[in-house]
């Protein structure tokens, strides 16, 4: 499991723990509140009747009769209340009287109850001792059939005379409770939901940085050359630049062992031919022979040169750790500079160029990059073009973006040499002469593809000859 889904699901896990074991409380002490709130007027009402009846009720000949029925009148009266969700259609207390005894002497419920002796019952025994009584008990056996008693004494001169006890159903409770129930699941629901979204907002933000440096490794690791990402203020950024600290010093170290191995390898032809040179310019020898070794010193020593500059070139675009400033670059002008700085060599070789460009092409990339760029793929295209060839020049719009063509009339590329051709180093035998480049102009020309997030590609065309396109994607297109 991926990081960030382990801290998805333990903030979940936690949010739901914190959410449901207070919802949980709340809910089972929610009924003792309701039976707490309907207690207390309950205390008021059966003190109010006990001081009402209380002298009816040690009268000499009492007769309970008027007292049912105002009970029985009260009871059938037709209410029509609605307390908020809860409708309430008629009154549902009742009242029961006991003497000091604990014998019944009045019951609104049961009148048949009465003579019987309640004095087991907690209300009852504990009004009589002179303290608060109160109790609860089922009408039947469902839990929601319930009924609060509250009793009050009745005194005579002084004395606890009797009690008189109201009775409420706490149906209406379990009522109100059943109302509130869909509103405690939903803020129960709407918090948990509210916590997965923290949670996923949470997770996203610490394993984002954690993704952007894993995606630079493996682009390191693919030989491109990303951007270092944003990676905030925290200590992963602190890694993250520690790494790179680190790619950067081992990628120097590996980068100048293998360009000083390839340049000293490079270096050994032309100076073997210098140093040949200079041995038998040492002896006595025919003028021509004498220029045509000195010649063949000032060629060697023009080779080690380009060499040199090449290898710093290309020296300095790998090592670049940002991109290069991008600007916008009108083609056309960027193709007629490439071809005027070539009017030398296309005039040697007698070559004719073909511009192929279409109005207003402008892309954004660094001018002075795709400048060298082009100008290499032309050299290449003068350097296998045959004798008063035509090598065509052009750029185009390839599904939003740019690319830039450059073909010529030449050979083409041997199947062998296909999977080399952009190799450093590797250089093909230049028809006519025999002479090989560098070797570094393609791959300098693949760092500028790869520097603007573009590609390079060269193919044999069908009538002869190569194409090489250069193609940047569709955002470096401008308009």
């Amino acid at each position: 499991m991926k990081l960030g889904a382990r801290i998805f699901l333990c903030y979940l896990l936690i949010f739901a723990g914190c959410v449901y074991f207070p919802i949980n409380r709340i809910w089972r002490t929610l009924r003792t509140h309701y039976l707490e709130s309907v207690e207390e007027p309950l205390v008021d009402t059966a003190n109010i009747l006990a001081s009402v009846l209380e002298d009816e009720v040690v009268r000499p000949g009492f007769q309970p009769t008027d007292l049912r029925a105002a009970f029985a009148r009260a009871q059938a009266r037709p209410l029509g209340a609605r307390i908020y969700d809860l409708p309430k259609a008629a009154v549902d207390l009742d009242v029961y009287i006991t003497d000091a005894t604990g014998r019944v002497v009045f019951d609104t419920r049961q009148p048949s109850a009465v003579g019987e002796d309640y004095s087991r019952w907690r209300d009852v025994r504990r009004t009589l001792a002179g303290r608060y009584g109160a109790r609860t008990s089922r009408s039947d056996k469902s839990f929601n059939s319930s009924v609060l008693y509250v009793a009050a004494p009745l005194y005579q001169q002084g004395r606890i005379s009797g009690v008189l006890t109201v009775a409420e159903p706490t149906a209406s409770i379990q009522s109100f409770l059943e109302l509130a129930r869909p509103s405690i699941v939903r803020v129960g629901l709407l918090a948990l939901g509210a916590a997965a979204l923290l949670s996923l907002a949470v997770s996203y933000a610490l394993t984002r940085p954690i993704n952007r440096l894993a995606q630079y490794a493996d682009a390191i690791r693919e030989a491109r050359r990303p951007d270092f990402p944003r990676l905030g203020r925290t200590e992963i950024a602190d890694l993250g630049r520690a790494l790179r600290r680190m790619q950067e010093a081992l990628e120097g170290r590996r980068y100048a062992e293998e360009y000083v191995q390839t340049l000293t390898h490079e270096l050994k032809s032309p100076l073997s031919a210098i140093r040949g040179a200079v041995e038998l310019l040492q002896d006595d020898m025919p003028p021509e022979q004498h220029s045509r070794f000195l010649g063949h010193i000032r060629t060697e020593s023009n080779r080690i040169g380009h060499i040199v500059e090449r290898m710093l070139e290309l020296a300095t675009l790998e090592n670049r750790r940002e991109k290069p400033e991008m600007a916008a670059v009108d083609v056309a002008a960027l193709v007629n500079t490439v071809v005027e700085s070539q009017e030398t060599q296309l005039a040697a070789k007698h070559l004719k160029v073909e511009a192929l460009l279409p109005e207003s092409l402008a892309l954004t990339g660094n001018a002075f990059l795709l400048h060298q760029a082009l100008a290499n793929l032309l050299q290449n295209a003068i350097d296998f073009s045959p004798v008063g060839a035509t090598v065509q020049v052009g750029a185009a719009r390839d599904r939003g973006g740019v690319t830039l063509r450059v073909s010529d009339e030449g050979p083409g590329i041997p199947e062998y040499a296909r999977e080399k051709i952009f190799d450093r180093f590797y250089s093909l035998a230049r028809p006519g002469t025999g002479k090989k480049s560098t070797g570094l102009g393609l791959n300098l020309v693949r760092e500028v593809a790869h520097v603007h997030d573009g590609s390079i590609r060269l193919t044999n065309r069908p009538s002869g000859g190569v194409l090489a396109e250069l193609t940047l994607p569709a955002r470096a297109a401008a308009a």
